[in-house]
C-alpha cells in the first residue's frame, strides 16, 4: 500500500478531542476504502467493516430505529464473529452513499460516544444517485459528522511511490526558492516520472499496476475499465431524463480540450446543444468527481473567485492518466518520448489542471476577445499571477502584454511551467513542470 496524504489528515482527526464520526468523500476509486481500513486496523482493537455497495442486506441493521445499541444487537445476530467493546472498535461504514439511513445514525453513535465511526463515500449529494424512498428517509447529520475530501494519488505521492526521497524535495524546493537549475540527472529523472504520471495518473489500481507490471498495455485495460464503470454510474444513478445528456457531456471533454480556444461548448457536445439543456448534466459528473471546472475571469486580479465568469469555463479531467486513456492509442507512447504539446496543448492544460486541483487550488484562467490568453491565474505570494503551460509562441505574446502593461492587467510577475530548467528573466520565473507541485504558497 502507497504512503497517501490522507493517513496525515485521518491522524489529526482522531486526535481533535472534538471530532465527530467522519466522513471521507471523493470520486470512486480513488483509494478511500483502503486507507480508513488500514487506518482503522493500526489504531483500534476491533473495527467493524460494513460495505454497503457489496452486502445491501446490511441496510436492515439500521431499520427500524437508529437507537445505537439496537443497531449493535442487529449487527452482533447477523454476524455473530464481530467484537464490539466500548472505546476499542471502530465502526468502518463504506460506502455510505448507499444506506442513507447509516448516515442519518451518525448523529446517534456521536452523542452516544462509546465508539468512533469512519464512513467512506462516492457520488454523495449527486443528484439523482438516491430512490425516491431513500431520498424520503435520508436524514443528513448536520453538525455530527466531519467530511474530508480524498482525491486520486496526486503527482507529490507518485514520487513518494517511485522512491523520491525528502532530501530530494527540500534539494527542489532549495532550487524553486534561489531560483537555480536543477543538476542535470535529477532533472532528467523528474522529468521521466512526470511523463510517466501524465500516462499512469493516480488512480491506485492503476498505479499499482503500473509499478507491478511497466506495462502501458494492462495500465490502459485499468484506466478504460474505471471510465467504463463511470459511465456505467452514469446510466444507473442519474435521473432517468439526464442520463444520455450526462454520458454526451462526459464523452466530449477530449473534443473540447482539443479545440483551440478550449471554454466548454455545449454545441461541441451535440450540434445545437444549449447550456439550458446540459448543465445539469455537466454538474452531475462535476458532483461525481470527475472532472473540474476552471473559469474565465473579467480581470486579472484578486480575489480571482470574485471576478470569474460563471457562463465561461473549461472542463479538465480531475485524472489526468484517464484523461489519456480516453485519446487515440499511442498517444502514451508519445507522452513517454516526451511529447505533452499534441492535442492543441490540451496534455499539458490538463497535467496542470490535475497537480493544481488536488492541491485543492480552485482553477481559473483569463481570456479576452482581443487575443490575450493565460493558461491559468492563481493566488501565488498574495498577487494575481498568470501561468503559461502549454505556449510555444501563441500564449507567450499574451504574457509579454500582461507583463508590459501593469497599468492596465495589475500583474507584476508571471510563471513560466514547461519542458525547461528553473530560471528567470525579469518578471517571468521560468519553472519545469515536475515544479508545479510546489507551488503551495498563497
Amino acid at each position: 500500500m502507497y504512503k497517501r496524504k490522507i493517513e496525515s489528515v485521518l491522524q489529526s482527526w482522531l486526535e481533535s478531542p472534538s471530532h465527530k464520526p467522519l466522513v471521507v468523500k471523493g470520486v470512486r476509486q480513488c483509494g478511500k476504502t483502503s486507507s480508513v481500513v488500514d487506518f482503522a486496523q493500526r489504531h483500534f482493537k476491533n473495527v467493524v467493516y460494513l460495505d454497503f455497495r457489496e452486502h445491501p442486506d446490511y441496510k436492515k441493521f439500521f431499520t427500524p430505529n437508529l437507537e445505537v445499541d439496537a443497531i449493535i444487537m442487529r449487527i452482533t445476530a447477523a454476524l455473530p464473529s464481530v467484537e464490539i467493546e466500548a472505546g476499542e472498535t471502530c465502526f468502518v461504514f463504506d460506502e455510505i452513499q448507499d444506506c442513507p439511513r447509516a448516515r442519518g445514525s451518525l448523529k446517534y453513535f456521536h452523542l452516544d460516544g462509546r465508539f468512533e465511526v469512519m464512513c467512506t463515500g462516492s457520488l454523495l449529494g449527486v443528484n439523482g444517485y438516491k430512490s425516491a424512498e431513500e431520498e424520503a428517509e435520508a436524514s443528513i447529520p448536520v453538525g455530527f459528522e466531519d467530511i474530508v475530501d480524498m482525491y486520486p494519488m496526486d503527482f507529490e505521492e507518485w514520487l513518494w511511490a517511485n522512491g523520491i526521497r525528502s532530501v530530494h524535495f527540500d534539494y527542489l524546493r532549495k532550487c524553486l526558492e534561489s531560483e537555480i537549475p536543477v543538476e542535470d540527472a535529477l532533472h532528467e529523472r523528474f522529468r521521466e516520472l512526470l511523463h510517466q504520471y501524465v500516462v499512469v495518473g493516480g488512480m491506485p489500481e492503476v498505479v499499482s499496476t503500473f509499478m507491478e507490471t511497466k506495462q502501458i498495455g494492462k495500465v490502459l485495460a485499468v484506466q478504460r475499465r474505471i471510465v467504463d464503470e463511470y459511465k456505467a454510474d452514469m446510466v444507473k444513478y442519474a435521473p432517468s431524463a439526464d442520463k444520455s445528456r450526462i454520458r454526451e457531456c462526459f464523452e466530449s471533454i477530449p473534443a473540447q480540450l482539443s479545440r483551440e480556444y478550449k471554454k466548454f461548448s455545449y454545441t461541441v457536445v451535440r450540434p445545437g446543444g444549449r447550456g439550458r439543456d446540459y448543465s445539469g448534466s455537466l454538474q452531475w459528473i462535476e458532483d461525481a468527481g470527475i472532472i473540474r471546472r476552471c473559469y474565465n475571469t473579467e480581470i486579472t486580479e484578486l480575489p480571482l473567485d470574485g471576478h470569474r465568469i460563471r457562463s465561461e469555463f473549461k472542463v479538465f479531467m480531475a485524472d489526468i492518466g484517464l484523461l489519456v486513456s480516453m485519446l487515440e492509442d499511442g498517444t502514451q507512447s508519445s507522452i513517454l518520448q516526451g511529447d505533452l504539446l499534441s492535442y492543441n496543448g490540451a496534455i499539458t492544460e490538463n497535467l496542470v489542471a490535475d497537480i493544481l486541483g488536488k492541491m485543492g487550488r480552485k482553477l481559473y484562467y483569463f481570456h479576452k476577445d482581443g487575443g490575450v490568453e493565460l493558461d491559468f491565474l492563481m493566488r501565488y505570494r498574495g498577487r494575481c499571477t498568470p501561468v503559461e503551460c502549454k505556449a510555444t509562441t501563441g500564449n507567450a505574446k499574451s504574457m509579454r502584454t500582461i507583463l508590459t502593461h501593469p497599468e492596465k492587467y495589475h500583474v507584476a510577475s508571471a510563471l513560466k511551467l514547461g519542458d525547461y530548467n528553473t530560471g528567470r528573466s525579469g518578471q517571468l520565473l521560468t519553472l519545469p513542470l515536475y515544479m508545479t507541485f510546489m507551488l503551495t504558497e498563497v
